[in-house]
């Protein structure tokens, strides 16, 4: 599985434009073959900057499926107008041995 993290920069004073956006071209993105899940956050510290976390069954799946497809188009539409600069997007794999580690149980057991 590969993990797309895509840093996002909306124009100051358009968050809520941006968010209400996002709602109608998730569906886009999970609809894309090789989607698996996505998360979008809002920073804390810089409200008008985002994470966008997607995880894909393989890298030719964003690259070459997701990007290359008319619904991409569609998502460009959608999205790129609000961003200033333009997304940084990274494409991870998880370290082997290492992820996951399981969570803490209460009482330290």
């Amino acid at each position: 599985m590969v993990l797309e993290v895509a840093i996002l920069n909306v124009r100051m004073g358009e968050s809520e434009s941006f968010e209400g956006a996002f709602l109608e071209a998730q569906r886009i993105l999970a609809g894309s073959p090789g989607y698996e899940r996505h998360e979008l956050r809002r920073s804390l510290e810089t409200p008008n900057r985002y994470i966008l976390l997607v995880w894909w069954d393989s890298l030719e799946s964003h690259t070459q499926g997701f990007r290359q497809s008319a619904e991409y188009e569609r998502w460009s539409e959608l999205l790129h107008h609000f961003y200033d600069p333009f997304p940084t997007v990274e494409h991870y794999e998880a370290v082997p041995g290492i992820c996951p580690f399981p969570a803490a149980t209460e009482g330290g057991d």
